[in-house]
């Protein structure tokens, strides 16, 4: 009977190696997707996304900051869903990550309005100084920008504070350089103000009339002519052109490297 007691032992002792690799390789259970939103394991990471029914007539894709989003037919089966997101994993991978990155890239660069932060101006930081004793409007002192605010103030009349007084320089800045750039052109426009939109740098219509986002501020001022060139060509080439890029040559000839840099800032828009 010891053998056979031996035997049964070692076959327990068999089973239980065996089992043990086995528990190993169980694949970790999904994650929890939230209300609204599914999840699809691409090349072994879970993403999730949310899903729209449309009219349209093939399945879309959009990465934005939001995630991923999926547009499908209303008679699209969930399969042929499914099938498409494994066609295009190595894509929604890749944009994911540069939304992450530029997600990362936004944090670093939003400004804090607090007391010894900084904020970007032309290129550079420049450090917030909230002082009480400071009189009138603010004003820049080196690297240091004074701010006339009683003690306790919020982050809102600091913002409105520091805005204001960028919104006071783009218009001697841009008063300056438009004027330059015009007499190269030989024409300005016929009036010009400041913009505040989200979407764009700045913009020119056909009665001739400019509008420059305040925001390109925070750039540094090569980025501020190139834009303002681009509007000024505007006013003799009123689209996209062959011309109208060769006007943009003649004023700023190192258009297409600068054009480069603000390509890079394009979701900066909203840093302020």
């Amino acid at each position: 009977m010891k053998p056979l007691r031996q035997l049964a032992r070692k076959l327990a002792d068999a089973a239980g190696q065996l089992a043990l690799p086995f528990a190993e390789s169980t694949a970790p259970a999904p994650p929890s997707a939230r209300s609204g939103t599914r999840l699809a394991r691409l090349n072994g990471e879970f993403v999730e996304y949310t899903l729209r029914r449309s009219k349209r007539r093939t399945i879309g894709l959009l990465i934005d900051d939001r995630g991923l989003t999926v547009s499908a037919p209303r008679w699209v089966a969930q399969a042929e869903i499914d099938a498409t997101l494994q066609e295009r994993a190595a894509w929604i991978a890749r944009k994911l990550i540069d939304w992450r990155t530029h997600a990362n890239r936004r944090e670093k660069l939003a400004v804090r309005w607090e007391h010894g932060e900084t904020m970007p101006y032309l290129g550079r930081r420049i450090t917030l100084r909230v002082e009480a004793s400071h009189t009138g409007s603010a004003q820049l002192d080196g690297e240091q920008l004074w701010i006339a605010l009683p003690p306790g103030a919020g982050e809102e009349q600091i913002r409105d504070s520091a805005q204001g007084w960028l919104q006071q320089q783009a218009r001697q800045l841009f008063e300056e350089r438009i004027r330059h750039f015009s007499t190269l052109l030989g024409i300005g426009p016929t009036r010009w103000g400041l913009s505040s939109a989200r979407t764009r740098w700045g913009s020119c219509n056909a009665n001739g009339s400019i509008r420059l986002n305040w925001r390109l501020m925070h750039f540094p001022t090569e980025i501020v002519d190139y834009v303002i060139c681009h509007e000024l060509a505007h006013l003799k080439e009123l689209n996209h052109g062959e011309g109208f890029w060769q006007t943009v040559g003649e004023l700023f000839p190192d258009y297409q490297r600068v054009r480069g840099m603000l390509r890079d800032y394009t979701d900066d828009i909203n840093i302020s």
